[in-house]
């Protein structure tokens, strides 16, 4: 004999249903209204790829006329740490940059996701582009450096555990992650120290990359990784850096909540002493005080 639902099943089911289609419903809504700024995470990052990847290249690719001329490994490693953090302080102050807030990695936007300053479907989008531009800009990069970009030496980039194996590659991650969002996090809500966020963000990749890479390959970013990944056909350690820096950076939002308050957060941007729009949950008004800020949240 047929089963008839109860008022409470179809209760149930019709709450499903509407719950369902009003996530679809703002997730369109999201794409429609903040489509430049998924773009712009993407193209972000891609740019940050396309520029490790010509980096590489010039310093380690052993047919490198530079890479002859600076014999010491660690010189070179110092030399590509200043580079990338250049590269990724400019990004940050770019417009692009100040306009998307520039996370460029998904642990960071899961980081503020989880601090509430980004929006379900603004956070899932950011998470793609990120994805997409790491693979993008690896891609044009491989096309115009050729074989280069593909010797062992370089291998696109690539992030692999050091020759000291897996786990402290993984506490690695884990501690530089920890470090970055914690930095990240204070400096950006300090009234006196936020403009300069991007600047302690990029000293610690130029520090990173100098004396942790040897390690972990210094990553902190799963679509960094995973870019580099899909063109050298290496995803036996991936796991450990779609991991690693989720868990760092999850670990330091904790803390500042539990010394702080979840209202010590202002916005999920490096960088917002700007004009650019803010489609975070941004409260940045209340840390600067009478400066006007735009924000659609």
């Amino acid at each position: 004999m047929p089963m008839v639902p109860s008022d409470a099943d179809l209760s149930a089911t019709a709450q499903a249903n509407g719950t369902t289609s009003g996530a679809k419903q703002s997730a369109l809504s999201a794409l429609a209204l903040h489509w430049p700024e998924y773009l712009m995470e993407g193209a972000e990052l891609g740019i940050f790829m396309i520029s490790a990847c010509v980096f590489s290249v010039l310093l380690d690719y052993p047919g490198s006329s530079v890479h002859r001329a600076i014999a010491d490994p660690f010189l070179r490693r110092s030399l590509i740490g200043l580079a990338m953090a250049a590269t990724a302080i400019s990004i940050i102050y770019s417009p692009w940059g100040k306009q998307s807030g520039a996370h460029m990695n998904p642990a960071l936007t899961l980081t503020f996701l989880r601090l509430k300053k980004i929006a379900t479907p603004d956070a899932l989008f950011y998470v793609t582009a990120q994805f997409l531009g790491g693979i993008a800009g690896v891609g044009i990069a491989s096309a115009f450096l050729g074989m280069a970009v593909s010797d062992r030496a370089v291998r696109f980039a690539a992030t692999q555990p050091g020759p000291i194996g897996w786990k402290v590659a993984f506490i690695a991650e884990v501690a530089i992650s920890f470090i970055l969002a914690l930095t990240v996090l204070s400096v950006s809500n300090s009234k006196s120290l936020s403009r300069f966020t991007p600047l302690f963000a990029g000293t610690l990749i130029a520090t990173y990359i100098t004396f942790e890479s040897p390690l972990s390959g210094m990553s902190m970013n799963p679509a960094r990784s995973f870019g580099s990944a899909v063109f050298a056909s290496s995803f036996a350690s991936l796991w450990l850096y779609f991991v690693a820096p989720p868990i760092g950076m999850l670990l330091a939002a904790e803390l500042f909540v539990r010394f702080r308050s979840l209202n010590a957060i202002h916005c999920a941007k490096f960088h917002h002493i700007n004009s650019k729009r803010c489609i975070f949950r941004c409260s940045y008004q209340q840390l600067v005080g009478s400066q006007p800020l735009r924000s659609e949240r």
